[in-house]
């Protein structure tokens, strides 16, 4: 009996082998073709191929603009991100939807079923077509936008889906709000427990010459709530790794001038130098908090990669980061913007190694039911398919 053949499409993917951007949707297809067919379709990029196979996956990336050198709205990073760093960018929106639009039009025709990631603009554009498919809400698409025409369409969006999933409970609540009766799937991203663990680690790794490290990972934006860790620095002796970069980069460098070489900005990493930083790290950060339009962190994959690492973890208990870890059990939990909180949680962790290992060893614990096999066979339950429902 052959396989059903999948189409996935998402707006950020891994541009290249290699790539810094996020890859839970390629891990996820990737575990997926247990039962799939998968394709994933996503937009193309500056330097990136056309077409190509990752990880058993079939790639194919579709332009957008007829000048492919500003193909620029959805990497790196995330399509709201890249319009706020650059106002200009907002005129791409369009062409995207229209250039998605055109590219279902062609190919649908070939696939079973769609895996829209996103309400917007994936969902939204997925909606005009009859083949079934599911929509995944991750965050922002969600919590933002919800007013006139857009909140319509993203309305019909999830009416018309075979299935809606999303990534935390805080999530579903928003989308029983936007639409009363709807009863969405809690289904989070996961991670690939194979490739994170404290065998990674490099000693010396940060060349921090004999003092702890402190570890944030992720995008430089409003709702990661990095100029709260860096506030937090001033109390506590230790080296702060941030990797990531984004809209706030150059304020955040600008904050931590006074702070010296203490907090290290280090750039984008590829996948396998973070699984190195999080296992040679001694605590991991994720300073959360609620940007002023509502945005949140959905269920965080950087915390579910620490959790995998064995790296003990302090974060602020906001939308899906909240659901997912319990304070004093696996991570210390504070109130969000709170940088007194943050700052003393850090320094417990730090100067006790027993609660460092209490908390990372539960946490090793938890993030085996984020493996991505199990994660992908829940997916393919809720498609129909033989798997966990």
């Amino acid at each position: 009996m052959r396989k059903k053949k999948l189409l996935v499409t998402a707006s950020t993917f891994p541009r290249w082998e290699g790539d810094t951007e996020p890859r839970f949707v390629l891990d996820l297809c990737k575990y997926l073709t247990e039962w799939f067919d998968v394709t994933a379709l996503v937009p193309c990029a500056p330097g990136a191929k056309e077409k190509e196979i990752l990880d058993g996956v079939e790639v194919i990336r579709y332009h957008y603009f007829p000048v492919h050198k500003w193909e620029t709205l959805c990497y790196p990073g995330a399509i709201v991100p890249r319009i706020k760093e650059k106002k200009i960018r907002i005129v791409l929106v369009p062409f995207l939807f229209l250039a998605l639009y055109f590219q279902m039009l062609k190919r649908l025709k070939n696939y079973d079923m769609v895996h829209a990631h996103w309400l917007i603009p994936q969902g939204i554009v997925q909606s005009f077509f009859k083949k079934p498919y599911i929509v995944t809400g991750h965050g922002g698409d969600v919590t933002s936008l919800n007013a006139g025409v857009v909140k319509k369409m993203k309305i019909r969006c999830l009416r018309r889906a075979r299935h809606v999933t999303v990534v935390s409970e805080d999530l579903r609540a928003r989308i029983e709000k936007l639409l009363p009766g709807l009863k969405p799937s809690v289904i989070s991203m996961g991670v690939d427990t194979s490739k994170f663990g404290s065998q990674y680690a490099v000693e010396n790794y940060f060349g921090q010459d004999g003092k702890k490290v402190v570890l944030f990972v992720g995008r430089l934006a409003e709702k990661k709530g990095v100029a709260y860790l860096i506030e937090a620095m001033k109390k506590i002796d230790a080296v702060l790794i941030i990797a990531g970069d984004g809209p706030l980069k150059e304020s955040l460098m600008e904050q931590a001038k006074s702070q010296g070489d203490k907090i290290r900005f280090a750039g984008s990493q590829t996948h396998d130098r973070l699984r190195e930083m999080y296992a040679s790290a001694d605590v991991f950060a994720a300073p959360f908090v609620t940007a002023e339009d509502g945005d949140k962190e959905g269920l965080s994959v950087v915390v579910l990669e620490a959790l995998a690492s064995g790296l003990p973890i302090v974060a602020c208990g906001v939308g899906g980061v909240g659901e997912l870890l319990r304070d004093k059990e696996t991570a210390l939990l504070c109130e969000e913007k709170n940088v007194d909180q943050l700052a003393d949680a850090i320094l417990a962790v730090l100067h006790d190694d027993e609660l460092g290992s209490r908390l990372a060893g539960n946490g090793t614990k938890l993030v085996s039911r984020y493996d991505y096999k199990e994660i992908a066979a829940r997916f393919a339950g809720v498609m129909g398919e033989n798997a966990v429902g």
